[in-house]
């Protein structure tokens, strides 16, 4: 069991370890200014914010974010006019590393199709046959609605009145 253990959170850790690792070697090269160029990508967000004042240098900024399968780090930033100018970096070794402990977890989780699973065929019976109950109750004063047994009981806090049939529709 514990070597069971140890395989799970270890290769695990290797991973996490990995991407924190990439994350502070990409951070200080951003810092010193001395990264990629080729991979840097410019993104132009039209924003309007009043009273705003104009950058004429960029600012460098951090971040992470992932667009149609790739991952890209946000390296600086400036507001200029009407327009937020935002550079950024493609990580290919996020990226990798990100994929690899997907699959790693996913390995863990995922059965061969071929096998039945007995669990699947449990929960959809608990599903179907075993009825349960939502009950949603305000703790606030007010007006509230209860409907017992055919009477609708209509309340606030200062008075109490019971009723025999819905109220008639306009």
């Amino acid at each position: 069991m514990l070597l069971f253990l140890l395989n799970v959170l270890g290769y695990y850790g290797v991973l996490v370890g990995l991407q924190l690792k990439n994350k502070q070697n990409l951070q200080a090269q951003f810092d010193s200014d001395e990264y990629e160029r080729q991979h840097e990508v410019t993104i132009k967000v039209p924003l309007t914010i009043p009273y705003a004042t104009d950058s004429k240098e960029y600012t460098r900024v951090d971040g992470e974010f992932e667009h149609e399968g790739e991952v890209y780090r946000m390296v600086k930033q400036k507001l200029q006019s009407d327009t937020l100018y935002i550079v950024c970096v493609k990580d290919a070794t996020s990226k990798d590393i990100k994929q690899a402990l997907a699959e790693y977890v996913k390995s863990f989780t995922d059965k061969p199709a071929s096998e039945k699973s007995q669990s699947k065929t449990l929960q959809n019976l608990i599903k179907d046959y075993i009825a349960t109950t939502t009950s949603l109750q305000n703790n606030v004063f007010g007006w509230s609605n209860v409907v017992a047994h055919g009477k609708m009981v209509v309340a606030d806090p200062t008075w109490i009145a019971y009723t025999n049939s819905p109220p008639p529709k306009a």
